[in-house]
């Protein structure tokens, strides 16, 4: 018997459009290739309804197989026709079967989808296992596998989200929770919250286990990419930028596989020392320093005195900074770190360009993605 052939993604290029290739795509867990079954998750059993009913509301109408990106891309016949939104519909006046017209598809035994004939021993049940009563140890065993920085990041995103939650009771009542979880974390948050005192922990139904080991691969840091390929350096330039070291950077960045992304005060660009024009991809008061993953700061002496006017220069410089991402900087640019407040909290994760040979010193050091050691000194807590 030949084998069934199995559908599979391919992931080999960038989506043209994002909002018709990518927003619009409809994954749906009923969609399953020949072969293949539903278990008796109860999880999935609840999706294979949820998923559709998403579809409906997300992408307004029952046809939204009809959009390219979620149309099959084999022959197929069904009796489905009309309805909101239809981009296309079967020739003919019947769409069902049978018919006396002896039009439309007809089911084949043969090739018509099957479900696994599961052999079942023993009584079938509803029930729930007594797994499903522990509700803190997986959440502890992934807060105690992340790294410092991360648990400050889930305490700052806890605070956050708590901090939008108008009745105090129900404040006080999450953390109860999560001092089940960790009372580090329970702490942290109670402390931001405010509360004057903490809670008591919340009823569990079991105990929450403290045997379950760290594990280094729930931890996002612990296991980055150490590449900055695919990654966005932003370089901040003006008149009287030094040309070949500008275009020593690009060479540098462009050969780790990222993009670079020119930001200057005018869209135009700006003037090298050698004469010649940059091109400017973003005008700074368009591309903040968010938009990228690390940035350099190459202005020329000559446009420094415009540049800090720029409330958007400051802001350029403070942001990347507070965001623990690296910087890169020629002498020329040193004023903007006393306008963003921040020349005497400078850090390994700045790095001088003093010369060519720095950039090497730069672009090594982008591979960490974030120089977290910074956070303790830009927030609190």
């Amino acid at each position: 018997m030949a084998p069934i052939p199995v559908g599979r993604l391919v992931l080999d290029r960038m989506p043209d459009n994002f909002f018709a290739e990518t927003e619009q795509v409809a994954f749906m867990t009923q969609n399953v290739p020949p072969g293949i079954d539903f278990s008796n998750d109860p999880l999935l059993q609840g999706r294979n309804f949820s998923y559709l009913d998403t579809q409906l509301k997300r992408l307004g109408s029952p046809n939204f197989t009809h959009i390219p990106i979620n149309a099959p891309k084999c022959p197929f016949a069904h009796f489905q026709q009309d309805g909101h939104m239809a981009m296309r519909n079967p020739v003919g006046g019947a769409n069902y079967q049978p018919n006396s017209h002896g039009i439309g598809p007809r089911e084949s035994i043969a090739k018509g989808f099957r479900s696994f004939a599961e052999a079942e021993e023993g009584q079938k049940a509803r029930l729930r296992p007594e797994s499903f009563a522990d509700h803190y140890s997986q959440a502890r065993q992934f807060f105690v596998s992340q790294t410092v920085g991360e648990q400050r990041h889930i305490a700052a995103a806890l605070t956050f989200e708590l901090s939008k939650v108008k009745l105090p009771e129900i404040r006080e009542r999450v953390v109860a929770h999560l001092l089940n979880i960790d009372t580090d974390l329970a702490s942290k948050v109670g402390q931001k919250l405010g509360l004057a005192n903490m809670p008591k922990p919340a009823g569990a139904a079991v105990p929450t286990r403290q045997d379950l080991d760290v594990s280094p691969a729930l931890s996002i840091v612990k296991n980055g990419p150490q590449r900055f390929e695919g990654r966005k350096l932003g370089i901040l330039v003006t008149d009287g930028v030094d040309a070949n070291l500008l275009t020593a950077l690009k060479a540098a960045i462009v050969k780790e596989g990222a993009v670079c992304e020119v930001v200057a005060p005018k869209v135009t660009g700006a003037k090298a020392d050698d004469g010649s024009l940059v091109e400017a991809d973003e005008m700074i008061d368009g591309g903040p320093s968010v938009l990228y993953d690390a940035v350099a700061l190459l202005p020329g002496a000559a446009g420094m005195a415009d540049l800090l006017q720029e409330s958007t220069a400051r802001d350029f410089v403070a942001d990347a900074f507070s965001h623990c991402k690296f910087i890169a900087f020629v002498e020329a640019a040193i004023p903007l770190f006393a306008k963003a407040g921040i020349a005497d909290a400078l850090d390994d994760g700045v790095i001088p360009l003093a010369a060519r040979k720095d950039i090497a010193t730069f672009v090594g050091r982008l591979t960490e993605l974030r120089f977290w050691e910074r956070e303790a000194t830009v927030k609190m807590g």
